[in-house]
């Protein structure tokens, strides 16, 4: 088997469609360890990645006004046991343009497996950028995963991410993003992950709302069960008038596991309006006793109404 189609087997495993990355008519790029092996471009929208030693540089630009009919899908994997990767993407998203993107990161075999992606992403004025991550980790945990990303949204503009581990084992996640936020800006910013084993979960979301009319949302759904650890921090700053935020983080722990958040909200205008809700506990009892009155034992019962909340 290639290279190539070893990496599409794995980016199908974890929920993605391979069809995209195939079609010269979708807006591609396939990353496996620090080699590039393939990239397709459409029209109004660039590619252009650098291989870099244990991983590769890459910058997206979309042209102002471009609106993209298709998501442009990214897969970015390490297939052998051991690795490093380090991605370091730049996203330049033109005034007026509207782009979404559907990332994949594969780790099926891993035992000591190192992830490490630097992002910095800049969402013109009046310009629209969704991004939708799903990882899979494989069932050791030996993956450790520290994505990180710098996002600036200017005058009108609007953000939205998703990054969900909830297949397979977490190992170990250092998930931080910060996002600066201008005048009738938007943010919303959304983590899921699901922790079993010794897997340790920490998630930080940092929303700063600096402009007029800005608004932003931090959200957080994190499950851990068995000797799992997770710790979420969900920040919000109302920096002007009239920024509207808040902070949502529900976590359900199960067994011994330990679960803590820190939802913190700021406000330096008298005019802003910041707000933040956090909530940890097991899962609901009445849910649980009507799933068993069904026929379900425990613990799949559990796992739906688990897997329920993640989805929410």
């Amino acid at each position: 088997m290639s290279d190539f189609e070893a990496i599409l087997k794995a980016y199908e495993r974890s929920g993605g469609d391979p069809n995209f990355l195939r079609s010269s008519k979708v807006a591609s790029l396939v990353i496996s360890g620090n080699r590039v092996l393939g990239a397709n471009q459409v029209p109004g929208v660039r590619i252009e990645p650098e291989e870099i030693e244990h991983g590769v540089r890459v910058k997206v630009i979309v042209e102002p006004g471009t609106r993209l009919d298709v998501p442009a899908h990214l897969c970015f994997g390490v297939i052998p046991a051991e690795g490093v990767q380090k991605i370091l993407p730049e996203f330049e998203i033109g005034a007026g343009a509207q782009a979404e993107f559907i990332a994949h990161c594969t780790f099926p075999n891993a035992v000591n497996v190192r992830h490490l992606m630097e992002a910095h992403i800049h969402v013109g004025k009046n310009a629209t950028m969704k991004y939708s991550e799903t990882h899979y980790h494989g069932e050791t945990g030996g993956v450790e995963v520290v994505p990180k990303a710098q996002v600036t949204v200017d005058e009108g503009g609007h953000y939205s991410s998703e990054f969900a581990l909830t297949t397979g084992r977490v190992g170990k996640l250092d998930f931080d993003y910060v996002v600066d936020v201008a005048a009738r800006g938007v943010a919303e910013l959304t983590a899921k992950a699901y922790g079993y084993g010794n897997d340790a979960i920490s998630v930080k979301e940092t929303i700063r709302l600096n402009g007029e009319h800005a608004r932003g949302l931090a959200k957080s759904r994190i499950a851990v069960r068995d000797e799992a650890t997770s710790e979420v921090m969900g920040s919000t700053e109302g920096n002007a008038p009239f920024a509207r935020g808040h902070v949502d983080c529900i976590e359900v722990v199960r067994d011994r596991a330990t679960a803590s958040a820190i939802p913190v909200v700021r406000v330096r205008d008298d005019r802003a309006y910041v707000t933040h809700e956090a909530a940890i506990g097991t899962v609901n009892k009445k849910e649980l006793e009507t799933l068993m009155s069904r026929g379900l034992d425990e613990e799949t019962a559990v796992d739906v109404i688990i897997r329920g909340m993640l989805e929410g």
